[in-house]
C-alpha cells in the first residue's frame, strides 16, 4: 500500500510538473500572437497565476506584457499608468530572482524590459516625466547591453530609441536601421519554446518606417 501511495506521489508530482511547463509553453505561444490591449491583459493574468521555474520568467512576461499595452496606448498617455507601474514592479522582481553575475543574458533580458517599460512612462506626460523616466530607461537599456552586447531584443530597443528620437537629442535614423538588421540577423533562427524569443516582428516593423 505505501508503494502504492509512494508511486500515486511521483505520477501527480510528474504530471503537476508538465502542466504547469505546458501553461508556460502555451501561454508564450499565445503572448508571440498577441495583438491587442486585451491580448495583453489576459496574458498579463495568466503568467502571473504560472508558478513554474525558472521563477523569473512569469514575471518577466508579465512586464512585457504591460510594456506591450503601453506602446499600444502611446497616445492616450491617461490610461498607462497603472500597466506602466504593474510593469515597473513585475520587471524589478524578475530581475531580484536572477544572479546578475552568473545569469547575465536573463538579467539583459529583464533590464530591456524594465526599459521599455521606463519608456511607457514618458508616455503618460513626456513634459513631466520625459527626462526622469527617459533617463531611467536609458540606463536600464545600457545595463542590459553591458550584460549582453548581442542580446537582439536590447539592439531592437536601442533602434526603436534612436529612431524616434530627435536628431538634436541624440537621434540617428540610420544608426537605427543598422541596430535593428543587426537584431534582425541574430533572430534569423527561428525559435520556440519559453525562453524570451520575440523581437523579429518588432524589427521588421520599424525597419519598413526607415527609408
Amino acid at each position: 500500500m505505501k508503494k502504492l501511495l509512494l508511486c500515486l506521489s511521483v505520477v501527480l508530482m510528474t504530471y503537476s510538473g508538465f502542466s504547469q511547463s505546458n501553461n508556460l509553453q502555451q501561454a508564450v505561444t499565445k503572448l508571440d500572437q498577441a495583438q491587442t490591449v486585451k491580448d495583453y491583459e489576459a496574458l498579463e493574468k495568466t503568467f502571473l497565476s504560472i508558478n513554474e521555474q525558472p521563477a523569473w520568467l512569469p514575471p518577466y512576461y508579465a512586464a512585457l506584457c504591460n510594456a506591450k499595452i503601453g506602446f499600444l496606448l502611446q497616445d492616450d498617455g491617461d490610461r498607462i499608468e497603472s500597466y506602466a507601474n504593474r510593469g515597473e514592479e513585475q520587471a524589478k522582481k524578475a530581475l531580484a530572482l536572477l544572479d546578475s553575475t552568473k545569469q547575465k543574458k536573463e538579467a539583459a533580458e529583464a533590464y530591456t524590459v524594465l526599459s521599455m517599460v521606463y519608456r511607457t512612462k514618458v508616455f503618460i506626460n513626456p513634459m513631466t516625466y520625459g527626462r526622469k523616466y527617459g533617463m531611467a530607461s536609458d540606463q536600464a537599456l545600457k545595463a542590459a547591453r553591458s550584460l549582453d552586447a548581442q542580446n537582439p531584443r536590447a539592439l531592437y530597443f536601442l533602434a526603436w530609441v534612436k529612431y524616434y528620437t530627435p536628431k538634436m537629442w541624440g537621434g540617428d535614423k540610420e544608426l537605427a536601421k543598422q541596430l535593428a538588421t543587426q537584431s534582425l540577423q541574430y533572430l534569423a533562427s527561428p525559435a520556440t519554446g519559453v525562453n524570451p524569443h520575440w523581437g523579429k516582428p518588432e524589427d521588421q516593423q520599424l525597419l519598413s518606417k526607415i527609408k
